[in-house]
């Protein structure tokens, strides 16, 4: 099984937020979360440093490749970054890299 997780902490988001699954909207210091397996990526986020960790409203969303997840986490963080209750961004499949905010675990 191949995976890749993607984690960046200290994302203040914009007004309005992320949107969540399980809460609604999160605003703060969040750190955003990415996990791809197997052709889909799941998204979460939590205030830095809590325990509770949140589904992003649209995750989990099918990505092929860890390539794409990693493009794709990047632009979770940019959208939480810009806030009005920030969902999923398409996944975008290519070559694409974003300029490395995100630490590989």
């Amino acid at each position: 099984m191949t995976w890749a997780s993607w984690t960046t902490r200290g994302v203040y988001s914009g007004h309005g937020g992320v949107l969540t699954e399980e809460v609604g909207p999160l605003s703060g210091d969040l750190t955003i979360h990415t996990t791809w397996a197997e052709g889909t990526a799941q998204i979460t986020v939590q205030y830095t440093d809590a325990a509770d960790w949140f589904t992003m409203a649209g995750s989990p969303v099918p990505c092929p490749s860890e390539e794409a997840s990693r493009a794709l986490h990047a632009a979770a963080v940019e959208a939480v970054r810009q806030g009005s209750a920030a969902t999923v961004p398409p996944v975008h499949s290519g070559s694409e890299r974003a300029a490395g905010e995100a630490t590989a675990e």
